[in-house]
């Protein structure tokens, strides 16, 4: 099997060069990575139209290579499969992200908009997770995808699978939860600041709300599990096509 590993923390990130090294010694599977030059957190799905895209070849020891994209993570998808970087991929795993992607913020979310571009592709994608900024270390996440991965494409029908491993010693992991996205409500202030030219400028700063419904992603990390929350690329509602549909045809006249 092929995997592509890509991030939105940067091609020299901890947690992508750790899933990388363990695949490898682990695993008998290709793995390649096409990943940003840098640090591309909270850039959702946004692709480079106006501006050319450079990339950086580097070693990944041997003979293999890695590739680093002045783009964004679905960039580094597109570009790795459609411009041909690679052969395409049996799967793709964004990650390992350093910090949770849970509940709405997966909207913002760089690792979870490049698992989502693997799935508008065509392939089976991960998105992973360490939901920690605190506890960082990789290692027990990456060893558990690694012993885990065929189960999970086995039965992966091409969707992706949001994957929050809890940010503390694997002894402490309480198990696995399916889950559904929850809702993260920030409190958002904007701090008002002025340079010394004069010119006003803000950060962009304030707390989570989180709402830990039951069977939700933040409740399963809350409570120390793993979170696997499959998600689909078609946004439809289709609980409320119908009644849509019924309330054009019998009001609005064209």
């Amino acid at each position: 099997m092929h995997i592509l590993l890509t991030n939105d923390d940067g091609y020299n990130a901890p947690g992508i060069q750790t899933l990388y090294q363990t695949l490898r010694s682990q695993t008998n599977h290709e793995v390649s990575i096409v990943a940003p030059e840098g640090q591309r957190s909270a850039t959702g799905h946004s692709i480079t139209l106006f501006q050319p895209l450079f990339l950086t070849e580097y070693n990944l020891g041997g003979v293999q290579k890695g590739y680093a994209v002045s783009g964004t993570p679905s960039d580094c998808v597109k570009l790795a499969i459609q411009g041909g970087l690679v052969s395409k991929p049996d799967l793709i795993i964004s990650g390992i992200n350093l910090g949770p992607n849970l509940g709405t913020d997966i909207f913002y979310s760089g690792t979870v908009s490049a698992a989502m571009e693997g799935v508008l592709l065509g392939v089976p994608s991960l998105a992973v997770s360490l939901a920690s900024y605190e506890f960082i270390n990789f290692e027990p996440a990456a060893t558990y995808l690694a012993k885990h991965l065929d189960f999970i494409v086995q039965h992966n029908q091409e969707v992706l699978m949001n994957i929050n491993i809890p940010g503390k010693p694997q002894d402490e992991w309480r198990g696995v939860k399916v889950t559904r996205l929850g809702k993260a409500v920030y409190e958002n202030v904007f701090e008002r600041r002025v340079d010394p030219h004069g010119r006003t400028y803000f950060w962009q700063c304030g707390s989570l709300t989180q709402d830990l419904e039951l069977d939700t992603d933040l409740r399963a990390i809350q409570e120390d599990f793993i979170s696997i929350t499959p998600m689909h690329s078609d946004f439809t509602d289709f609980a409320s096509v119908q009644a849509w549909k019924t309330i054009f045809d019998t009001s609005q006249k064209i």
